[in-house]
């Protein structure tokens, strides 16, 4: 059996976000209200998590976390005691206030273990 609507359903109500199911996938969005502007115009801000490949129990976890700069340690500190690989860490954009950083991390369990994991981390930073 593989990832169904009702998992991603799941997924995304643990996160805090909205999932959108398609091909044996889970995409999650999960808002964050940074008050952020690039070129002074208003820019939305999310996290993205997809939920893919589940065999066994097991899928391939990945997440893009949008953070300020100052929640960039805290936020790494936790996904790697927790045991997800923190996989970059980077900018997207020039002239954005405040200073928008994005980590990546990635695992491979069972995501239910996995959308729990992020989000105890997520609820850290709110």
């Amino acid at each position: 059996m593989g990832l169904t609507k009702s998992l991603c359903d799941r997924l995304a109500r643990i996160l805090g976000g909205k999932g959108q199911h398609e091909d044996n996938e889970c995409s999650i969005t999960v808002k964050r209200n940074l008050n952020a502007t690039i070129l002074g115009k208003k820019y939305d801000t999310e996290h993205e998590i997809v939920i893919q490949s589940l065999k066994n129990g097991k899928s391939l976890n990945t997440g893009e976390i949008t953070l300020l700069q100052r929640e960039v340690q805290m936020f790494v500190r936790q996904a790697v005691k927790k045991g997800l690989k923190v996989t970059a860490i980077h900018n997207h954009w020039l002239f954005d206030k405040p200073r928008l950083m994005y980590v990546h991390v990635e695992s491979v369990e069972n995501p239910i273990v996995f959308a729990t994991k992020l989000a105890s981390i997520l609820k850290r930073i709110k």
